[in-house]
């Protein structure tokens, strides 16, 4: 089951927290059970390619287009089906 709001959303074993700075957007994502962490960022104008990192913090390991190729890469991250990531409304226009 999903539970979520405008700035976050939570699976089984998943938070997923948007947020903004001052320079980008940036969806983060978290294993309850402790089993890592992965970040997307775009720009704050929300046109650039997106960045996987590995914390919201870290540098980039990849840069993609699409959020579905984003999402893929931060559930490899974590461990999880891609489909298994929760996305809150604010994040769902990430992406080119």
């Amino acid at each position: 089951m999903t539970e979520s709001d405008e700035y976050t959303a939570t699976t089984d074993d998943v938070v997923a927290t948007y947020d903004e700075t001052e320079s980008e957007r940036r969806l983060v994502f978290e294993r309850e059970s402790g089993h890592g962490t992965a970040a997307i960022a775009q720009n704050i104008e929300g046109y650039a390619m997106l960045a996987v990192r590995p914390t919201p913090d870290d540098d980039e390991l990849e840069r993609y287009y699409g959020f579905d190729m984003a999402l893929d890469h931060a559930g490899e991250l974590l461990g999880v089906a891609p489909t298994a990531l929760p996305v809150p409304a604010a994040a769902e226009d990430m992406g080119m």
